[in-house]
């Protein structure tokens, strides 16, 4: 471009307004040809049944971006070799962005091979226990992945500026990282960490298992690095310290299976008979979707002084269908007891101070 340097010579003091000019309207028009070409990738992309070239799409074009304003950047500073502390922080600012490019190419392409692992797996399946574990492993071992590489590319960037270069150098060697890690072992924010890899391996917990904690029911939705995500029946999320699931007793209803046995209790008088009512659970559990087949019964499980204990067992796939099931029994077999054999629940009888009177509550 010699007729940069002819302008220049002419006029020295426009040498940086026509260079940001210059460097504005090549960007733009740069900016304006990725877009429409991306566009129209992206156009004969969605015509494809395979995901991958859509995901190859948006992983290329911000990187694209970068390259584009690093290349002009490097281009145009070396119209500025005779200024050189602006010559050198444009070049160094260019040296950085394409760092930081190569970095955010690697986690993209680490997030894609991931997500391509994870597509395989269905956990919509009722038995889906394998899916899940394999799921929760893939999901902590990517946000560790991304961490580290994160960290490194960072720590290379600093290295590239001579006033943090020591910062940079500290955290890539391995005495650094040795350093850093064992100092903050003791440190809870570490002790997080650690707990989130021993989770993901050991597996108490995994995504989707059904758990009971601090006295709430709900489902693991996300397990972090540092802190679980349980999605109580209500919709409400409870937010919980990943190392509790190591350190606190829990109820994991799915640990090895989703199939769960379910109570529901009855208080009755003595004199009614409990096989017309094994007759009626039968014909219940048979016409209702959510039994699996395999437990239902009842079973007389305590004797109080004015009344029995009646114990209606049941059986479900998950936990889930389990607890609409006993509703609906527990319903219908009320109504039940109270149109065959009315008067026929629980009574309690207490004696007055008077001796003359009987108060009967029921």
């Amino acid at each position: 471009m010699e007729w940069f340097d002819q302008l220049f010579e002419r006029y020295p003091s426009s040498r940086y307004l026509v260079l940001f000019i210059a460097f504005a309207a090549i960007f733009l028009i740069l900016v304006f040809l990725l877009n429409a070409l991306s566009k129209k990738l992206q156009k004969r992309a969605q015509k494809t049944k395979s995901p991958i070239d859509d995901i190859i799409i948006r992983m290329v074009r911000l990187p694209a971006l970068w390259l584009i304003f690093s290349t002009l950047l490097s281009t145009f500073s070396t119209y500025l070799k005779d200024d050189a502390q602006i010559f050198e922080t444009l070049q160094k600012i260019s040296q950085i962005l394409l760092i930081l490019i190569i970095g955010w190419v690697l986690i993209q392409t680490i997030r894609a091979i991931f997500r391509y692992f994870r597509n395989k797996l269905n956990i919509e399946n009722a038995n889906n226990l394998e899916a899940r574990k394999r799921l929760t492993q893939l999901s902590m071992i990517e946000k560790i992945t991304i961490i580290s590489v994160s960290v490194i590319f960072i720590s290379i960037a600093l290295m590239s500026i001579e006033s943090l270069r020591s910062i940079g150098v500290s955290i890539l060697t391995s005495a650094g990282v040795i350093g850093v890690v064992v100092g903050l072992a003791a440190q809870r924010s570490v002790g997080q960490v650690l707990s989130g890899v021993q989770i993901a391996f050991t597996q108490p917990i995994r995504l989707d298992d059904v758990v009971v904690i601090e006295g709430e029911w709900g489902r693991i939705e996300e397990i972090n690095i540092t802190y679980a995500v349980v999605k109580i029946w209500d919709e409400r999320r409870l937010i919980v310290p990943i190392d509790y699931f190591l350190q606190k007793p829990i109820q994991n209803w799915t640990r090895n299976t989703s199939n769960i046995l379910g109570s529901v209790f009855l208080y009755v008088s003595y004199d009614l008979p409990v096989e017309p009512l094994r007759e009626k659970l039968k014909t219940l559990v048979e016409a209702n979707p959510n039994w699996d087949g395999r437990v239902q019964n009842i079973q007389i499980t305590d004797a109080k002084q004015w009344y029995k204990e009646l114990r209606i067992l049941v059986s479900s796939s998950d936990s889930s269908k389990n607890w609409d099931l006993r509703v609906d029994i527990r319903e219908k077999m009320i109504d039940f007891i109270n149109e065959k054999y009315p008067d026929s629940f629980a009574k309690i009888y207490l004696k007055p101070q008077s001796p003359e009177k009987e108060i009967m509550a029921e």
